[in-house]
This record gives C-alpha cells, sequence and structure tokens, in this order.
C-alpha cells in the first residue's frame, strides 16, 4: 500500500472515529435536546484552536471499530488566547459509558493540564461505568478521582454537566472547583429513581431528584444553572476569564471600566431603619469594574453573595452578606457557601474584597442540630488560612461571632474600613439592652419607653465605627462615595504582599 492509499485510509478511519456514534444515534442526541460531544467543544474554544489527542486509543481493529473513540472526545485548545485542555464525553458511543481506555483518555488530558499548567473543563454526558468491564471500570473511576485531588488548588477545574451523571460517576465533578448544569438535559444522582423506590418506597422522577434546579437551589452540589448548552459554554468562557492559568499565574489583566451610576447613589441603598432589608448587590455594582459581578451559586445560600469581580482590571473574589435573605444571618449553607469560595481564591491569588452587614448567626434548634458550631468554624478557619490581600468593608451590622467571621482585622484582614452606618458590637442594641438593663426595664413606670431611651443610648454609644477604630480594629471610617478608590488603592498596596505560615503537612479544617 502507498503513501496515498495510506493517507486516505487515515482519513477514513479518523472520519469513523469522528462520526461517533454515525448519523442516527446523533440524531437521536439532537432530539433529546442535546449537542455532541465535539459541537459543545466547538463551542467551548476559540474557533479553529482545537487540537485532538488519543484520537485513536481504544481497539486497534479499526475495520470493525466498535466504540469509535471510546465514547470521550479529549484535547486542548484556547480560550480567549488561553489553552485550556478539555474531556467530553460523547453519548453516541456506548451511552458515554466510561471504560478502561475512556478513563485512560481522561487521565492524560488531566496529566497533560497538571504538567502544563492550564485549566481543564470535563463535559459530562455518559451513563455510567461500562458494566461488561467490571473492576476496570471502576478503577479508571477511581484514578480520575486521584488526579481531581492532586490538582485541586493547582489548577482550575470545571464540570460540565450536559446529560446523566449518575453513581460513583458524580464524584469527579463533586472534587473539582466549579460545576455547572444545563436545564433539562443535566442530572446528578448517586441513586436514580427506581433503586430509591425499591429501597425507600418514594416516588421520585430524575428532575427532581438530581436536575438543575435541585442542585443549584436545594442541595448546593452546583454552582451554576445554565439555560441552554450555547449560553452554557458562554458562562464557562465567562468564568476562565477571571481565573487564572494555575497557581503560579496571576489572572487576565483588563482594561479598568467605571461602574455605571453614580456614586451619590450608594448614599440612598442603606435604610435609615437598621430593621429594614436592602440588596448588597446594587452596593457591590456601583464598587466593581463596569458594574459586572459573576455570581457564584446565586441561587443557594441567598443570604450570602459570593463571586467574581475586577477592580481596576484585576480580578477579586466579591463577598457578601445579604440583608435581603434571612436578614443576612450566616447559617450553615451560606457558612459552607463562603468558605469554600474564599478558599478557592486563595489557592489561586485572587484577592478578597468582603462586605460586611451581618446581624449574627442564624438561631434555633435546627441550626445547632445541623451542626453551625462545625460550619460555622469553616468560615473563621478559612479566612484566617488564606493570605491573598484582604479587603473588608462594614455597611452596617457587625455583631458578635458573625462580625468576626466575615474576615475581621483579628483573622487578619489586611484593611477594615467601615461605612458611617457601621455597628459593630457584641450584639444588636436591642438584645444588649434587655440584657444589661433586665432589671431596670423591669423596674420602670413605662417599661417600653425605659427600653426605647436605653436602645437609642446603646446605639449612640456602642453601635458605630468609632469605638472599633478607636482601639485600632478598623483602619477609617469613610464616605461610601470613596469606597471604590479605597479599595482600589488598598489592593495596589498590597499587591507585593507576603504572608508565610507555619511548616506542616496541611491543616485539619472542620468539615
Amino acid at each position: 500500500m502507498g503513501m496515498q492509499e495510506k493517507l486516505e485510509q487515515l482519513k477514513q478511519w479518523r472520519d469513523k472515529i469522528h462520526a461517533g456514534g454515525g448519523p442516527r444515534r446523533i440524531e437521536k442526541q439532537h432530539q433529546s435536546g442535546k449537542k455532541t460531544a465535539r459541537e459543545r467543544i466547538a463551542l467551548l474554544f476559540d474557533p479553529g484552536t482545537f487540537v485532538e489527542i488519543n484520537t485513536f486509543a481504544g481497539d486497534p481493529d479499526m475495520a470493525n471499530l466498535e466504540h469509535p473513540g471510546e465514547g470521550v472526545v479529549t484535547g486542548y485548545g484556547k480560550v480567549e488566547g488561553r489553552k485550556v485542555y478539555v474531556f467530553a464525553q460523547d453519548f453516541t458511543v456506548a451511552g458515554g459509558s466510561l471504560g478502561r481506555i475512556h478513563a485512560a483518555k481522561i487521565c492524560h488530558v488531566l496529566d497533560l493540564a497538571m504538567k502544563t499548567g492550564a485549566p481543564v473543563v470535563g463535559l459530562n454526558d455518559s451513563g455510567g461505568a461500562r458494566i461488561q468491564e467490571g473492576v476496570d471500570a471502576l478503577n479508571g473511576y477511581g484514578e480520575i478521582f486521584f488526579r481531581n485531588t492532586i490538582a485541586s488548588g493547582v489548577i482550575p477545574q470545571i464540570s460540565v454537566i450536559m446529560g446523566p451523571c449518575a453513581g460513583g460517576a458524580v464524584y469527579s465533578p463533586a472534587l473539582t472547583d466549579f460545576i455547572f448544569m444545563v436545564q433539562g438535559v443535566g442530572q446528578m444522582f448517586i441513586t436514580g429513581p427506581q433503586v430509591i423506590k425499591a429501597v425507600t418506597g418514594e416516588d421520585v422522577t430524575m428532575e427532581v431528584l438530581g436536575g438543575a434546579a435541585t442542585h443549584n437551589q436545594t442541595s448546593g452540589v452546583a454552582h451554576f444553572m445554565a439555560s441552554d448548552e450555547e449560553t452554557c459554554m458562554q458562562m464557562v468562557r465567562q468564568l476562565l476569564s477571571y481565573l487564572p492559568s494555575n497557581n503560579l499565574d496571576e489572572a487576565p489583566q483588563y482594561a479598568a471600566v467605571e461602574p455605571p451610576g453614580d456614586p451619590e447613589e450608594l448614599l440612598q441603598i442603606i435604610p435609615d431603619n437598621p430593621n429594614m432589608s436592602y440588596d448588597v448587590r446594587k452596593i457591590i455594582r456601583l464598587v466593581v469594574d463596569g458594574g459586572e459581578l459573576f455570581e457564584v451559586q446565586p441561587l443557594y445560600a441567598r443570604n450570602a453573595v459570593v463571586g467574581f469581580a475586577r477592580m481596576n482590571g484585576q480580578a477579586v473574589g466579591i463577598v457578601a452578606n445579604q440583608p435581603d435573605y434571612l436578614a443576612g444571618c450566616l447559617d450553615i449553607n451560606a457558612s459552607d457557601k463562603i468558605s469554600r469560595f474564599v478558599r478557592f481564591c486563595d489557592a489561586f491569588n485572587l484577592p478578597l474584597v468582603t462586605f460586611m452587614d451581618v446581624p449574627g448567626f442564624l438561631p434555633g434548634t435546627a441550626q445547632e442540630y445541623g451542626g453551625i458550631i462545625r460550619h460555622g468554624a469553616k468560615m473563621l478557619y478559612a479566612y484566617s488560612e488564606a493570605t491573598v490581600p484582604k479587603v473588608t468593608i462594614i455597611l452596617r451590622k457587625a455583631y458578635g461571632g458573625a462580625y468576626l467571621a466575615m474576615c475581621s482585622s483579628s483573622l487578619r484582614a489586611d484593611a477594615v474600613f467601615a461605612w458611617p452606618t457601621a455597628e459593630i458590637a457584641v450584639m444588636g442594641p436591642e438584645g444588649a439592652v434587655n440584657i444589661i438593663h433586665r432589671k431596670e426595664i423591669a423596674e420602670a413606670e413605662n417599661p417600653m419607653e425605659m427600653r426605647a431611651k436605653l436602645t437609642a443610648e446603646y446605639r449612640d454609644k456602642f453601635a458605630n465605627p468609632y469605638v472599633a477604630s478607636a482601639r485600632g480594629f478598623i483602619e477609617d471610617v469613610i464616605d461610601p462615595r470613596d469606597t471604590r478608590a479605597r479599595i482600589i488603592t488598598t489592593l495596589e498596596s498590597l499587591d507585593s504582599k507576603r504572608e508565610s505560615r507555619p511548616r506542616k503537612k496541611h491543616g485539619n479544617m472542620p468539615v
């Protein structure tokens, strides 16, 4: 066989692999509202930049190929000019099921990403383990889990759920940094509806059990929800724009963009009545570049707001209490959401900007029995452990242990600023007066009047930013209109920050 014939054969076999499960299965994939692995890759990368690797891995009998590409497409490409690795499971080939070679292809991509310091995006669409391969398939999952763990904190790892992801398969996404889910097609669960029905008697659909809404709103397993695959890939590209390629690189620098709106608006957002709520995102959007906040887990633990933004072109992590939901109290879910986000930002050298308005940890037996002490301690641990630049703005309430947990100076915030509306105290004025002046109020002719008078006195004397400023716990009390400028100049001054911790294998974080 001459060179020309061999080249024709190569093209024929490559085309066979690129065809995946063939026209009938591709049509079925499209009918179920899903794109093919290669179509998804085309949406993720800059046009014409994808390079496939391990194309011919699997059965060497190309003439009688049973599983073209072994049910997964792997390679690398460019996202806004930066290298990103990808694996995309191909549901048209054996239902995207994971066998030994399928797993080996994914492991190879993870190894290359680690060696070269580039992010990995996994596009998950699989029926699970290839049962006929038995323990080889299980071992394949284990090899992937190990690599996910070793890569954690070294390169960003992003999982996209674009079809079924069940059983052991869910633990690879769970080990990665961020999970995207596409509504209507992405599903995650350990045990499916049939097993649940057999074991517990519960009737539940796949969508209610493990759909995008469930994991974005209720379980907190997922971080982002997209209405369709095109939108999802655009969201992944947007997230990558805030992240460095690895833990030794800097995040991409962009041109600074002034926030929309007038800084004067900052004076109107916090109500005069300290018991009234407001949307903290209005403040964030008047402070960050272009008013753009790429919020993480926006539907979960809504009493906390976390996400990525830019200050003067530099990517930062934003953490804020949300008075619009549960009065901004910290609870179990908000503690988990904040602490994990803080640790991600610290791992990838993204400065942390925290907006504080917190009346305390949410009281109640449900929270105590659920372990709020253990979960709240995660925040203390995460902020204390973080060595990136940390800037905190106290907007209004800063009470008790929750004040400490939201990156106070005692947890080594590099700079803490307070608005004049800040109230920093062990507890709110009403609660404090009820304890301190309990006897005086009880013996008064008009207890309600006396309580109101003493509360006003306490608020004037203690619930303000000046006592903490006098102690040196706050760097400055600032005009709200100066917030953006102060954050930017502070981050610039902290650009060369170096902070060491005692040498150790690792700490023992409360989990």
